[in-house]
């Protein structure tokens, strides 16, 4: 019985920690939450600064219904100093996490500065809210292959890339 209710208890601890507070949960809105850059931490490798949008921005829904989870358009080829605007639709909470490992190490500092609003390292926001939007900057990002992936819906095969050239 002792063991049932610790397993429990861990379970529910990684539930609430993987769906965030109910005060970050309310304060998501549908402003574009690019411009701000409160909470963000400092670059884990190297030393950056945000770097602004200087090309085009591109749009990805974050889609979760009955034909499964997934981004759209999951594959996406932009030019350095693009952005990328990510939409959250339905099927939530959304996020976006790019693993460091699997990113081109040049390009690791600058994607972190240019994330706002980290819950940890590469990882967005958990976004609840229909229309949210999360915008991230490419701008001064190294050239190379960026997957990212929905944590809450990695078992779903919800995952994108984003090839910088």
């Amino acid at each position: 019985m002792r063991v049932s209710r610790m397993a429990a208890l861990i379970g529910l601890a990684a539930i609430v920690s993987a769906c965030g507070s109910a005060d970050q949960q309310e304060s998501g809105t549908t402003q574009d939450t690019a411009a701000v850059a409160v909470n963000t931490p400092a670059p884990a490798v190297g030393t950056a600064t945000a770097a602004p949008i200087t090309g085009t921005t591109h749009d990805v829904r974050m889609v979760g219904d009955a034909s499964g989870y997934r981004y759209e358009p999951a594959n996406l080829t932009i030019k350095a100093g693009d952005g990328v605007r990510f939409i959250n639709v339905n099927g939530f909470p959304h996020d976006i996490t790019f693993d460091p490992n699997a990113i081109p190490a040049a390009g690791r500092a600058q994607l972190t500065a240019n994330m706002p609003n980290q819950r940890a390292e590469l990882t967005s926001q958990l976004f609840v809210t229909p229309d949210e939007t999360y915008t991230i900057s490419f701008a001064n990002v190294a050239p190379g292959n960026y997957p990212f992936i929905c944590t809450p819906h990695i078992a779903m095969g919800m995952r994108g890339s984003i090839t910088v050239e």
